[in-house]
């Protein structure tokens, strides 16, 4: 219909770590474009996926959890998330359903009542997780940190969501579309998003080290790709591609837990990635993961440079 208008924009997802932000964006997209763990602060950039529907298209910005740094990555993160909300036009504030509202939503929601006349959603997730009448006691509780933080009516809309079975997820989408300007698409259809291979790739790598291993690992480790090239001599209907990626940890104890006995740890990394990578790029490869010691990487400024922060 000529009167329905597109509209098309930018909105962030933020929360404090683990508040279910990188499955949401995957669900909201349809594919994954951002990697998840059971891991705290397990997003390091700000992955971009892109939904595209018939009068309306969101580029959603998945940021790394907010939290009080500790170290210098942290002061950085924190840096990546308060840049990138100056930039988007609504912000969604991930509050998961099965825990209370804390402290550390408290001082995001006080940043987030600083930036002034930006649309706040609340979107409270892992809505399966909890009964109705838990879920409902949540969203009153998520009401009242708006009106206590941003005054007036405080969020503009509070929504519950499940990205794990799907519940709500359509109407999360239509309510950050609201919210967003008039516009054309600002990417072609059938893109999911704008991050470059190597880093898909390189997070890929990462979330399969960090599965079932020491809470110690998620902020120790950084996976570099240092470069992905066909392979010689292959037919053009019988392709590979030669992926050869870094682990860098601190410690040699860090290293000790990513190769496992045997290596059979880093074979089994591998498999797992090795599953992904193909299925983002759609050829077969070859992965050659090695683990190196960076010691202390997350407080050295040249080796934050090198590792890509």
């Amino acid at each position: 219909m000529s009167d329905i208008k597109h509209r098309a924009g930018f909105v962030s997802l933020v929360g404090r770590p683990n508040a279910g932000k990188s499955t949401l964006t995957n669900a909201l997209v349809g594919q994954k474009v951002a990697i998840t763990s059971a891991k705290p602060q397990t997003t390091r950039h700000t992955i971009r996926g892109i939904v595209t529907r018939d009068n309306s298209q969101l580029i959603l910005v998945d940021t790394p959890g907010l939290h009080r740094p500790r170290t210098l990555l942290g002061k950085r993160l924190n840096d990546l998330v308060a840049d990138t909300l100056a930039e988007v036009d609504a912000i969604g504030f991930c509050l998961p359903a099965n825990e209370q509202v804390g402290p550390g939503d408290r001082f995001i929601a006080a940043q987030l009542a600083r930036l002034n006349r930006k649309p706040l959603i609340a979107v409270v997730t892992k809505a399966d997780l909890v009964d109705r009448a838990a879920l409902t006691e949540q969203l009153l509780s998520v009401a009242a940190l708006g009106v206590d933080a941003v005054g007036g009516e405080g969020w503009v809309d509070v929504v519950p969501v499940s990205a794990a079975d799907g519940f709500q997820v359509d109407t999360v989408a239509d309510v950050f579309v609201s919210h967003m300007p008039e516009s054309p698409p600002l990417y072609p259809d059938g893109e999911l998003t704008d991050e470059p291979e190597s880093v898909m790739v390189a997070e890929l790598v990462r979330e399969a080290a960090l599965e079932g291993v020491r809470d110690e690992l998620p902020h120790s480790l950084a996976v570099v790709v240092e470069e992905m090239v066909p392979r010689e001599g292959r037919t053009a209907d019988n392709p590979l591609l030669d992926v050869r990626v870094n682990l860098y940890v601190e410690r040699s104890s860090q290293k000790a837990i990513i190769i496992g006995k045997g290596g059979a740890r880093l074979r089994e990394v591998g498999t797992n990635a090795r599953k992904g990578i193909e299925a983002l790029l759609g050829t077969k490869i070859y992965l050659d993961l090695h683990v190196k010691i960076a010691k202390d990487w997350q407080r050295d400024p040249k080796q934050l440079v090198r590792l890509g922060f």
